[in-house]
């Protein structure tokens, strides 16, 4: 206690009796402290939030996913399509007239010559309009028969009714010319010359409306006989074209080929127009293939195809492109520009690779399943570590049945995840384990 006084009597002393102030030699006061804290803090929160990771993340094993690497390379420019065998050309066998089937000559599959039956119908109703028709002819003949006889005797009898006035006006002429001498000499009165007179301008008159009345009667004559000669001519017609379709009871192949579907069974009855079969021209095949509607800006007459065999390569041509679209496909026809495959069969199914246009090289990924669910507009992509991957845009060009060509936003050695994106949902990165 002695101690402590005396130091602060020493320092009261060299204060010279007064009191002395001490200064607080501290770097930061006391009183800023609360405000250096509080700048601290916001500053790590704003720190925090810029260099946090904001992306929504997925952690899923990188066994669960394929990975593929960006590179360049050549890019074939074909779509490789599945397509059936068929006849070049079908002929469609349609019943030209109605009836009951009373027998199938021949079955499907038999190979035809052209005019061959196949079936035979009958058709009692067609039986009777012919006899009806036979009958009615026969009828007509006759009365064209008739009415020729009667015309040629109405022209026997004019023609001598001309001739007896054409006598008769030569000897009233005569008589008249005679009677006119023997006025002049006075030897005959005059009214027996005018009598001889006006005689003989009767016969002239009556031998003009017997010619005028002949000229008349030929012409309607001639006219009569041609519209019955016409309507003759017309009933034989009509009775040629109903056993035509007698004929047409016999059902006969249009064309050398096979008979392919038979639609109908001994005792059915069908109409006219029904569909009974087809005949299949078989001297060549083509190739039906139906192709996804992406291509469809694509697709024109004149590319090529090719068929790969172990042993050969088969060449085609895209003869016809259907304008229809349906079910999100559209149809084509392929013919082949060179020799034919062994065996061929209708409806046999053949593996296409359809060339769209020259090889050229491009920025190139595998296919996968990721392009179902971008459609082809992002993809994740592996950081160098292969760690993680991140949504990035890019741009998706042609692609081939093995790889996209990529126009934009991916540079060869890249990582890219190709299999299904289901799994991950909306999230925006993907870190592998």
């Amino acid at each position: 206690m002695s101690i402590n006084n005396s130091i602060i009597s020493t320092d009261n002393q060299s204060a010279d009796g007064m009191d002395r102030i001490i200064a607080d030699k501290r770097w930061i006061k006391r009183k800023y402290l609360k405000f250096i804290g509080g700048g601290a803090i916001g500053l790590a929160v704003i720190l925090f939030i810029a260099l946090r990771d904001w992306k929504s993340t997925i952690r899923v094993d990188r066994d669960r996913v394929t990975i593929a690497t960006v590179f360049r390379g050549v890019f074939h420019d074909y779509i490789a399509n599945d397509g059936t065998a068929a006849p070049i050309s079908t002929v469609y066998l349609d019943a030209y007239e109605g009836g009951k089937v009373e027998e199938i000559l021949r079955e499907e599959g038999s190979m035809l010559k052209k005019g061959e039956v196949i079936i035979r119908l009958v058709n009692n109703e067609l039986n009777l309009n012919i006899l009806n028709s036979e009958a009615q002819l026969a009828e007509k003949e006759n009365f064209l028969r008739e009415v020729r006889i009667r015309m040629e005797q109405e022209k026997h009898s004019l023609e001598r009714e001309v001739l007896n006035a054409r006598f008769d006006l030569t000897a009233k002429k005569r008589t008249y010319e005679q009677n006119q001498e023997l006025f002049k000499d006075r030897l005959i009165s005059k009214e027996e010359w005018l009598r001889s007179e006006e005689a003989f301008q009767l016969a002239d008159k009556t031998l003009e409306l017997a010619a005028l009345r002949q000229k008349q009667d030929a012409e309607f004559r001639n006219l009569q006989i041609e519209q019955i000669s016409d309507n003759l001519k017309n009933m034989q017609l009509n009775l040629k074209l109903v056993k035509q379709q007698q004929d047409y009871l016999n059902v006969k192949s249009p064309v050398d080929g096979q008979l392919g579907s038979l639609m109908v069974e001994v005792g059915q009855s069908i109409e006219r127009g029904f569909r009974i079969g087809q005949v299949n021209i078989l001297t060549s095949f083509k190739i039906e293939a139906e192709i996804d509607e992406h291509y469809i800006d694509r697709i024109r007459t004149g590319l090529t195809g090719f068929i790969e065999r172990p042993d050969d390569t088969l060449q085609l041509e895209i003869k016809k492109v259907y304008p229809e679209v349906k079910n999100g496909r559209f149809k084509t026809d392929l013919v082949f520009t060179g020799r034919l495959p062994e065996n061929i069969r209708i409806g046999q199914t053949y593996f296409i690779k359809l060339q769209l246009g020259q090889a050229m090289e491009a920025v190139l990924i595998p296919q996968g399943s990721f392009y179902q669910a971008t459609g082809g507009q992002w993809v994740f992509v592996l950081d160098k570590n292969g760690q993680f991957a991140v949504k990035r845009n890019i741009k998706i060009g042609k692609k081939n049945p093995q790889y996209y060509e990529v126009t934009e936003g991916l540079s060869p050695g890249e990582k890219v995840i190709v299999s299904d994106y289901t799994v991950f949902g909306n999230n925006d990165k993907v870190e592998l384990k």
